[in-house]
């Protein structure tokens, strides 16, 4: 569960969390976009929540597609448990 804790203990993080779980599946490229972000501090992060068990990679060709591992669905839910407080 700390792996788990760590792995969104940040708010590029949870930001990608949420967009990945609204897109089923999104590149690198696309997630930097969207949260106007630079593409090597995103790539650092969605390869933090990757370790922490949370996203999962897809490698086709040169881009890299991102879907929610099962923790990672469950911990979305937490997140957005919070949100309609």
């Amino acid at each position: 569960m700390e792996r788990h804790l760590k792995g969104i203990a940040n708010h590029y993080r949870i930001g990608i969390l949420l967009l990945v779980a609204e897109r089923n599946w999104i590149t690198l490229e696309s997630i930097a976009k969207t949260l106007e972000a630079n593409e090597k501090t995103i790539g650092e992060h969605t390869r933090r929540l990757c370790q922490a068990g949370l996203v999962n990679k897809k490698y086709r060709g040169k881009f890299v597609e991102h879907t929610l591992s099962p923790y990672g669905k469950t911990f979305v839910r937490f997140l957005q448990s919070f949100q309609k407080i």
